[in-house]
């Protein structure tokens, strides 16, 4: 296809805009990104690497920008587009908004859909035998006796799910489902067999039986990362084939490195591999005797010399050796003896794993034959599932565990947890500290094209920390693209930034005492207040205290966490119509993909600069590295970190060009500490105030 059709596609798509949208202003920016995108993909700057690294301020459209150029690029290629985000609100926007604006302007007849990876989804089986239906009895798949409120939702969501009034899908219940029961019924590769009848109307197959025929398939970076694992393709299309389009790309390397995370606890292991052990008989004489009974016995070999190494293995741990619970291994370095237990453990995980899935491909092979029906089946299959990925993943643990250290890079971050739920148990966690390498050696070396925007990517105005995260080279030879362009709003004139007088720096141990007295003055009568915690502790202590001093004052207080996110918002908004005095207050998750617009915020409240918790051990790992190789982890690592989630923190005060309001920041650290002034730097021109 020549590049001048889609040129002319793009310029037919901006003509229409003109005319579709009431008030239309040009944006010079917005011209400017949708060209440099579509000069980038066409391979006007280098033939091989099309990957363009793009921060663009709110306000100047970004979604539309990327949709304009990225789609004509692919569709007249026929090639696939697969928008990746970090939050569920934008790929709402995207399909509720966006597409649907570009549909009507671009003359292409293009098809999108939302592609969710199965965790997302529930697995109406599972769900059926959670909850009892089938025979009135919980199944085995409680570690612990279930709380009654707990099998009540269970029942609720499978009557909603039988009547149709639920499509299973985890983030359309209206309230927030508990991880832990949650894993009971989610939906997995090995239990979810389309070639069962009763799984074609499975919610997760319902959902992606349209997913090939799609043009434009808006994904999440877990889902991208899972489909890297598997080694591209087999989830979404193939990278070859395909132009990437990472919004909200400044999450992309924290996501890679948890993908690419594993933890299991011993006992807990134990404990569901005793009860696997009981049941590999029942499930093995559902599949072909002479087939199955090989796997049968490696399966019941592995258990049975995987039970007594897991168990003894907690017993040569001494907790008193554990800080706050965790024992780091300094430099991912194993002793000599857990080092050689972790290669045995892999081997036998490893051999368990492949037996198990083995299993349940036989019964479904048997299925599929018509030899044996799919009601005896299906619970069989449901929960074998559920051993599967337990297996799996505890797989994964001993051959991270397990691996050799490395010659170069950063090592593995290796450490232990004391189990607080159950007595004389440690979890074993792993995790990269550097996924860079990974991302380029499974996406940025393969794709098509990519291109990454945010309203932050660059930290102390460079996009040198994002780049080594996300493993992505900044030589001018190697040909990537990198635009900073400003929001089109008038900072100095629309708002202000007051730090006031503090008695108390944050890390200061009066500091949430001195909050809990000051926040009530900071709070603006008759208007939206939005207030920023760092911690979910430290917001409930404040919140605790403050709540009935609000109510007397007529003030609505609403805390992150006690509902689900849209009832909070939904409440919010009736009461700034109303005019009320709203107050909402949050921590991390609040201070991005939260859209207020106008009157629905005028005063944000930031209570601390964001400083990641230096307590993490994968950060203490990473830190460890740097000072190892003769850096500053707290300059290289923490500083940069801070200033991106301060940036996004004030960006929810301005969303559209006429909003005005107030930051106040009630850190001094951002004007008594040397760092402070790189912080302040780096974010938008506001009028300030320091007092």
């Amino acid at each position: 296809m020549t590049n001048s059709k889609i040129h002319q596609s793009i310029r037919n798509s901006y003509q229409n805009l003109q005319s579709q949208l009431d008030n239309f202003v040009p944006r010079r920016a917005q011209n400017y990104l949708v060209a440099e995108i579509t000069k980038t993909l066409c391979g006007e700057y280098h033939n091989k690497n099309r990957i363009i690294v793009a921060e663009a301020g709110t306000g100047i459209g970004k979604s539309l920008s990327y949709l304009m150029a990225t789609v004509p690029v692919a569709f007249l290629s026929q090639r696939k587009v697969v928008i990746s985000t970090a939050t569920v609100a934008l790929q709402e926007q995207l399909i509720n908004k966006d597409l649907p604006l570009f549909r009507r302007i671009t003359d292409l007849n293009f098809s999108f859909l939302l592609a969710k990876g199965r965790q997302r989804y529930c697995c109406a089986e599972k769900l059926a035998s959670a909850c009892g239906s089938e025979d009135g009895q919980q199944t085995a798949l409680f570690e612990t006796k279930p709380k009654r409120k707990d099998i009540e939702l269970l029942e609720t969501m499978y009557r909603s799910l039988s009547q149709g009034k639920w499509d299973g899908d985890r983030d359309s219940w209206p309230k927030a489902i508990g991880d832990d029961l949650w894993q009971l019924i989610v939906s997995d590769k090995h239990s979810c067999n389309n070639s069962m009848p009763s799984h074609r109307g499975c919610p997760f197959q319902k959902a992606r039986s349209e997913l090939d025929k799609a043009d434009v398939i808006i994904a999440n970076h877990s889902l991208v990362m899972a489909d890297a694992d598997l080694g591209g393709g087999v989830i979404l299309p193939e990278p070859d084939n395909t132009i990437y389009v990472f919004d909200e790309a400044h999450h992309l390397p924290h996501v890679a490195r948890d993908h690419s995370s594993a933890s299991a606890g011993l006992k807990g292991a134990a404990t569901w591999l005793e009860r696997l052990n009981q049941s590999v008989t029942k499930f093995a004489a559902l599949a072909d005797e002479k087939r199955v009974s090989r796997f049968r016995n490696e399966l019941q070999d592995s258990i049975q010399q995987l039970i007594p190494s897991l168990t003894q293995l907690t017993t040569r741990f001494d907790p008193a050796h554990f800080q706050d619970g965790i024992y780091r291994f300094e430099h991912g370095d194993l002793p000599e003896w857990l080092a050689n237990e972790s290669k045995e453990l892999k081997t036998l995980s490893k051999k368990g794993a492949q037996a198990t899935a083995k299993i349940a491909d036989l019964i479904a092979e048997r299925v599929k034959e018509g030899e044996i029906g799919a009601r005896l089946a299906e619970p069989a299959l449901a929960e074998l599932g559920f051993y599967i990925q337990r297996m799996d993943n505890l797989a994964q643990v001993w051959q991270l565990m397990a691996e050799p250290p490395r010659e170069k890079g950063a090592p593995l971050a290796r450490w232990l947890e004391v189990n607080r739920e159950r007595e004389g148990d440690f979890t074993v966690n792993v995790s990269p500290l550097e996924v860079g390498w990974q991302l380029d050696q499974q996406i940025w070396s393969r794709c098509l094209g990519a291109v990454l925007v945010s309203a932050t990517m660059r930290a102390l105005n460079s996009f040198s920390f994002f780049c080594r995260q996300a493993g992505i080279s900044e030589k001018p030879e190697d040909g990537t693209r990198f635009l900073a362009l400003a929001s089109p709003f008038d900072y100095q004139n629309q708002a202000e930034l007051r730090i006031p007088k503090m008695k108390y720096e944050p890390q200061a141990k009066e500091f949430t005492e001195y909050l809990i007295d000051i926040l009530p003055n900071q709070i603006k009568d008759k208007q939206a207040n939005l207030v920023l915690f760092s911690s979910y502790w430290q917001m409930n202590q404040v919140a605790d205290a403050l709540e009935k001093l609000f109510i007397k004052k007529g003030w609505a207080l609403q805390i992150q966490g006690k509902e689900s996110r849209n009832e909070i918002l939904n409440k919010h908004k009736t009461l700034v119509q109303c005019q009320k005095t709203s107050v909402l207050f949050g921590t991390g998750s609040f201070s991005e993909g939260l859209d207020l617009p106008g009157e629905l915020l005028e005063n944000l409240i930031i209570t601390k600069i964001p400083f990641g918790v230096p307590t993490s051990p994968v950060e203490q790992a990473h830190a460890e590295y740097i000072e190892h190789k003769g850096g500053n982890p707290f300059m290289q690592i923490t500083v940069p970190e801070a200033s991106k989630k301060l940036i996004q923190s004030v960006g929810r005060l301005l969303r559209k060009e006429r909003d005005s309001g107030t930051v106040i920041i009630l850190d001094r650290r951002l004007i008594s500490k040397r760092y402070g002034a790189s912080l302040l730097d780096s974010l938008p021109p506001f009028k300030r105030i320091i007092e």
